[in-house]
């Protein structure tokens, strides 16, 4: 059996019933959607979405940072006016 990686979940039926107040009621947490008794989708409030989004974009710009940390002994200095 697969995991439900959510606290919440909901067939596809009940889903169609009334998809805005599961949002309103999940409070922002994922809700796992099944079918069959097996997760087939997780629906997530935008508001969580852009939030995943803008962690995962920090981590990959965190990762590139590590990648060059070697490349900062052959910086130049430079001003503001000088750009």
């Amino acid at each position: 059996m697969e995991s439900v990686l959510a606290s919440c979940s909901v067939s596809i039926s009940e889903l169609k019933k009334n998809p805005s107040a599961l949002i309103e009621q999940s409070g922002g947490e994922p809700i796992a959607i099944l079918n069959h008794n097996k997760p087939t989708a997780y629906l997530i409030p935008a508001k969580t979405y852009e939030a995943l989004l803008e962690k995962i974009e920090n981590f990959q710009i965190g990762v590139i940072v590590n990648e060059r940390q070697h490349e900062k002994i052959s910086a130049v200095a430079v001003t503001l006016d000088e750009l």
